[in-house]
Parts: C-alpha cells; structure tokens; sequence
C-alpha cells in the first residue's frame, strides 16, 4: 500500500496540474477577498471594522475548496484519458487497493494545498481588517477553528474528488459535474427555503458547520462540528466504495 501511495503522489507532484490548480485557487480566494472589500466601501456594505466583516474574511480561505475537489477528480480521470490506468491496474491487479492509495494521496497532496491556500488567505484577511481599522481579536472570532475547519474542508472535498472521478471516469463530465455541483446545485439549496434542511446534510452544507462561527450562509441553523465531520467522512466513504465497486466490474480497454 506504501508503495502505491507513493507511485501516486509521484503522478501527481510530476505534473503541471497541481499547481495550476493551486494558482486558481489562490486567485479565486484572492478575488472573493477583493470583492468583500469592494462592497465594504458602499452603502450598506459590511464596515471593515466590524465584527462580521472579520468573521466573513476570515473564512474566504475555505472558498476555494472546489479545486481541491478538482484535484481528486483528476487522480483519476486523467489515467482513463491517458491510458496510464493499464499500467497501474497490471502493477496491482486487485483494484480497490489502488483506489484507497489513490485517495490517501489525494488526502496528503490536499492537506498543504489547503493550508497554503487558507494561510495566506487568512494573512490578507489580516490585512484588510487591520487597514479598515478594525482589530485582530483572534481568539473570540474563533480564528484557529476556521483555520483548521477549512483545511479540513479542503482534505474532504480531494477525497470526495476521487470517488466523483473514479464514477464518471470521463474528465470533462467529472470536472463539469463537480463545478456545477459547487456552483450550482448545492447554492441553489440556500436559497429554496424548503430545501434548507436538506443543504445542511450535503458536503457544501457540512464543511460550512467546520469553519462557520456565526455567520450562516443561507442555512438556518448549521451542523454541529462533531455531526459535519461525520457526515464528510461517510460521504467520502460512501464515493470510494462505490468507485471500489464500479472499478471492479468495469473493463478497461
């Protein structure tokens, strides 16, 4: 199992995507942040002094965690496109182990990825609070849960990538159906009052209970951390088994 980790982590660290993926995720985070402290300056917009504008950029870190996602996906589909999926089912014939090995990379490589990401976002989040006149209250903003809870979001969001990748095997589906999913169908859940309950189960829904400490994005009420962690963690079990088991009734030609 070592061994395919470590093949895996070499397929990814020797390629352009990676950091391709992280720039996009470093200039998505970076235009969310210049975007909030555009609307602070006009009428009605968070002052950059308050407590909920604090609480809003602190949490721009996690914003990114689609191209963690991305990552996931890519683990996978890119050995269908290219073929390279032979090579690795005939170095290990049992299939379900490469899938575990690929989601323990994936888990590895998001982990930095997420914290590089949510750590400079956090530094500029400083920044625009403090140029605003506010303060850096750290800990009654709860700062170091948002931190981690982020990067926890971003390491569930890659392993949940490579279920996705693993069930629709076709790059371009896999990598639409994850952008719509992030940007579409699960934003659409915030704001169908119905469907509110149901959001707060989905992985958007349950890594926002990670980092959220008081703000709530269009839920009425969030999932306690301990039950968000829980339901991530069976949402990623679930996508690899399912993978696990499609993988093994499939031909690969």
């Amino acid at each position: 199992m070592i061994a395919l980790v470590r093949s895996e982590l070499r397929k990814v660290l020797t390629t352009r995507s990676w950091w391709i993926l992280l720039l996009a995720a470093l200039a998505w985070v970076a235009l969310s942040l210049g975007l909030a402290v555009f609307a602070s300056g006009l009428e009605g917009g968070l002052s950059r002094d308050s407590t909920a504008y604090a609480g809003s950029v602190w949490t721009m870190g996690a914003s990114g965690t689609l191209f963690a996602m991305l990552i996931g996906i890519m683990m996978v589909t890119s050995e269908y496109q290219h073929r390279t999926i032979n090579v690795t089912f005939l170095t290990s014939p049992r299939r379900p182990p490469v899938i575990v090995a690929k989601v323990v990379a994936a888990a590895l490589v998001s982990l930095p990825f997420g914290a590089v990401v949510v750590g400079l976002s956090s530094l500029a989040a400083g920044a625009s609070i403090l140029t605003g006149g506010g303060g850096l209250d750290l800990v009654d903003n709860q700062v170091p849960r948002i931190l981690v809870g982020s990067v926890g979001a971003y390491v569930a969001y890659a392993v949940i990538g490579v279920g996705v990748g693993a069930l629709i095997r076709n790059q371009v589906a896999a990598l639409v159906f994850g952008i719509l999913w992030v940007f579409m169908l699960e934003p659409l859940l915030t704001v169908v009052p119905q469907l509110q309950d149901a959001g707060r189960w989905l992985p958007g829904g349950a890594s926002t209970a990670l980092y959220d400490t008081g703000l709530v994005y269009g839920f009425e009420e969030l999932l306690p951390v301990w039950v968000a962690v829980l339901v991530l963690v069976g949402y990623a079990a679930v996508a690899v088994a399912l993978a696990s088991v499609t993988t093994l009734r499939r031909d690969v030609s």
